[in-house]
This record gives structure tokens, sequence and C-alpha cells, in this order.
């Protein structure tokens, strides 16, 4: 039991390190942020890769509590927070980078700016499972390619973290949706309302050719990379085609998309974390898809495990394992 100034987290120590419970001092907020009280914690493949120190970018150094996203019910106010009242139900992608103690805690201080109020359909648990994910899939789609009614739009990985939601985004801004994935995902794709394709039996140009007459897509988000990502510059429409990628990491020749006369952007949600620009953005994009959620357009696909900072070691496995069957939530 933990007094009042106090809190449970859990750290990691080092590199690949355990996942250890401490007791900590509860933060205090400063002036502009509020102190969460912690009711679930989202896992995502970026937290795997911070705990075994292979995430430069997220400039999150060792020793550190983990996790980025989190729902939770606010606790108190930082001096000039306004707009919010202790008791409101949140969620946020908002810390866990950037040296700030991440979401694997009782209780977080968060940038109010970063703030949406949880959908009122969505459980804790839910809420907590879908802000990277959807602000990744929504910074593409909605924000960069301007995804509208009457489009063909292609996702690559579409049941994955952030394809299935980015599925689900372009159906709900009326486009007419294609997915990749591979012959056991069909049914879970093909459920979230996009016509389903196999990319391990179909060729760039088959599918171009079977689905959009030769013309490519209107837009193309490649949620996987490497590989996948040249191919999405050779199923881009011709002359209007937009390619998006949340993982244009590596080197790619532009020859293809260029040839196309088509356009690329890239996506890195992290950046409102490290530079501090854009937060408002990230809470308002959350508030506009809680709008979908609560509709019945948008629903994360949850692994039915349940895990607690007791069993969250477990999690962290099988989120290294690659073998989890939706998002993955640690509940505080």
């Amino acid at each position: 039991m933990t007094d009042s100034l106090e809190m449970r987290a859990l750290m990691v120590d080092s590199a690949n390190g355990p996942l250890r419970l401490a007791i900590l001092q509860r933060p205090v907020p400063a002036p502009g942020q509020v102190l969460v009280r912690i009711s679930a914690s989202g896992l995502n493949p970026l937290d795997g890769k911070i705990r075994s120190g292979q995430a430069a970018h997220a400039r999150q150094p060792l020793p550190a509590v983990l996790g980025i996203d989190l729902a939770g019910t606010i606790e108190t106010l930082g001096e000039g927070v306004t707009g919010w009242k202790a008791g409101d139900e949140v969620y946020a992608m908002a810390t866990g980078v950037g040296g700030a103690q991440g979401s694997l805690a009782e209780y977080a201080v968060v940038d109010a700016r970063f703030l949406a109020r949880k959908p009122v359909n969505l459980s804790m648990r839910e809420a907590a499972g879908l802000p990277l994910v959807l602000i990744t899939a929504w910074e593409g789609l909605v924000d960069r390619a301007r995804v509208r009614a009457g489009q063909k739009v292609l996702i690559h990985g579409g049941a994955g973290g952030v394809g299935h939601v980015a599925v689900q985004i372009a159906k709900a801004f009326g486009a007419e949706v294609f997915a990749t994935g591979s012959s056991g995902q069909r049914s879970l794709i093909e459920g979230f309302g996009a016509t389903f394709i196999d990319y391990r039996t179909s060729s760039v140009e088959e599918y171009v050719a079977e689905h959009t007459a030769g013309e490519g897509f209107d837009i193309v988000y490649d949620t996987v990379g490497g590989e996948t990502l040249d191919a999405s510059f050779k199923a881009a429409r011709l002359y209007l085609g937009h390619v998006v990628s949340c993982l244009g990491w590596g080197q790619h020749s532009l020859a293809p998309l260029s040839f196309r006369g088509a356009t690329y952007s890239g996506v890195f949600t992290l950046l409102p974390l490290l530079t501090g620009i854009g937060r408002e953005h990230h809470g308002e994009i959350l508030r506009d898809a809680a709008k979908l959620i609560e509709a019945g357009h948008l629903q994360p696909l949850m692994d039915p495990r349940r895990f607690s900072l007791h069993s969250a070691q477990a999690a962290h496995e099988l989120l290294a394992s690659g073998a989890a069957q939706g998002r993955l939530v640690v509940e505080i």
C-alpha cells in the first residue's frame, strides 16, 4: 500500500531488462499539465523497441517507466488549465518518450493539449489501446492524403494496429477500401469492410489491374515498411495518387513513384511529444475520432488476454513474440 504522495510504477532499468515494480513519488502537474489517474496503459511495438534499447528516435533513456498510450481520470489540474475538471475521463498519446514518465504507473502528468474525452462507448481498456495507432492512421489518411468519398484506398497491413484503424477511418470517410494481409487475416480484414488482397499470392501489377483497371489507387497507406513501401510506389494512381508511410525509414528509389506522377508523405507521430509543436492537433484528432467511435464507425481490435501491473511482463513478451491477436493493454 502506498501513501498519498507515492504510486506504483513499472521500471525498466537497462536494455532488455525485466519490468520491475517500484514505488515512486507521485508527479505534480506543472502549468499547462494535468495529473491523470491511469486506468489502462496501451502497449505498442515502440514500447518494446525502447525497452530493448533499439529506439534512439524516441529519446527515452533507461531506466524509465514505459508506456505511450493511456486512458484514465483527471485527478488535479495544473495552473492555467481550462476546459477540464477533476473526474473527467480522458485518453491520450502523451507519455513515455522524450524523457517523460510513461503510463505503466498509477499516475502521470500530461500536457493538457494532448487530451481528449474518452469515447463513452469504450471501456478504459479499449480506449487505451487506440491513441498511437489512431493518430498515426489519421495523420496519414486525413492530414496528408485528404481521404474523401469516392476514392480507392489501399492499406498495406490491414489487420495490424495502424492498419485496422486506417481501414475503418477510410471507410468512415466514404472511400472504397482494399487491404493486404495473409490468408489467415482475410475474414478479419473483410469484417472491417475492406476488400482483401493476399500479398503472398498477388503481385502489385495483378491487384492494380484487378481492382483499378491498371490506373492505381488514389491513396496507398504503407504500415509495413521495407519492400512494401517500394510496392506502394508502384500501386499509386497515375498523376493523382498519394503514398503515405509510417515506416518509411529505409533507402528507397522514388523512380516508380515519379514515373506515375504521384506524391509521397511520411508520418512520424512522435514529433509533437518530442518537439512540443503540434500538441493541440493530437488532441483534436482524438476528439474527432471519438465522434466516429461513438457513431459506431470505429472499434479497436483487442487481444482477449487481460494484464495487470503484476503480469505486464507477460504482455511485453507477447508483444515481442508477434503473436498478439489485437491491441495489448495493461490495466492499472
